[in-house]
């Protein structure tokens, strides 16, 4: 006889981001699996999200809680519905030797959310792991959104449905800041760390960016476009911040980076944190304001 290692090509990689996509609309991707060995290949595909021991899985104290702050859970935000929200067709079959296979994965939220997440196995023969990809998505209730940055919140949400302060409740003291009053809920706060190396032959401004985006959908066909703009105080120039474009529009599916750099002043000291505040402003079917905080460091080369 004559053993034969199964091999298999797939056309995403570690990752496949479904993008932004509106609170109880779905958004499809396909991808394909080759099979590039010289026998036929009986495959299943295995969502952590469906696995029997995810119950267990979740007694474990969040990473949030622990002394890593990097994101390490593979199944995030899921639907209140209580079913998957993300699927994959087919989910099982065979692939004949130098054929391949399209899958079709849908994303279906039913709730606004930014950390929809899932972890995708190819198994081969029952046992065998071929590939591995992690399912990311975003959920809006509104056709836009802003990107970038440090995330400031944690990426577990409870489950627990929750409704929007009474206008009175927001009077006696729960949001008191005038933005929030407006929006009845908090302003997003969004921090972008720009660091400057010192010590380089030819130093250049430390650099970040923001990314305001208009999310591709049938309804508010009223709005067509995202206008944005970027509250730019002379505080900022004078503590060496410049920021590229500071307003504009952003039409259906589009995407707008905004560029931020910063180069140290000439008071600036190491040992004072450099932290700048600037509102950015989405005006759409509503009107939305995001907290900016840039902070400069300084750092060795």
């Amino acid at each position: 006889g004559r053993g034969v290692m199964p091999s298999t090509v797939c056309s995403v990689g570690e990752v496949l981001n479904m993008g932004y996509v509106i609170a109880r609309e779905k958004v499809t991707s396909t991808f394909k699996i080759q099979n590039t060995s010289t026998l036929t290949l009986r495959y299943s595909m295995q969502l952590d999200s469906l696995s029997s021991t995810r119950d267990k899985d979740q007694q474990r104290i969040p990473s949030f809680l622990m002394s890593s702050l990097q994101r390490t859970e593979f199944v995030g935000t899921q639907n209140y519905n209580g079913l998957s929200v993300f699927s994959i067709f087919p989910t099982e079959g065979e692939i004949v030797a130098g054929k391949s296979q399209d899958f079709t994965v849908t994303f279906s939220p039913d709730h606004e959310s930014l950390y929809y997440s899932d972890r995708l196995k190819v198994v081969l023969f029952s046992k065998e792991i071929a590939h591995v990809i992690c399912l990311k998505g975003a959920a809006r209730e509104h056709p836009m959104f802003v990107e970038g940055g440090v995330p400031l919140d944690v990426p577990i949400e409870s489950l627990a449905v929750t409704s929007p302060p009474s206008p009175q409740e927001a009077l006696n003291g729960v949001y008191l800041n005038p933005i929030c009053l407006e929006l009845q809920e908090p302003a997003k706060s969004i921090l972008l760390v720009l660091e400057y190396i010192e010590g380089e032959s030819s130093p250049v401004p430390a650099r970040a960016e923001l990314k305001v985006g208009s999310i591709q959908t049938a309804q508010f066909a009223s709005k067509k476009s995202v206008e944005f703009s970027l509250e730019s105080p002379p505080l900022l120039q004078q503590k060496g911040f410049t920021i590229e474009a500071v307003k504009g529009t952003v039409e259906r599916g589009q995407v707008k980076c905004i560029g931020v750099s910063w180069v140290p002043p000439a008071d600036f000291r190491p040992d004072d944190p450099l932290l700048v505040t600037a509102l950015l402003t989405l005006k759409g079917d509503i009107k939305e304001t995001y907290r900016i905080l840039l902070m400069g460091k300084v750092v060795s080369a």
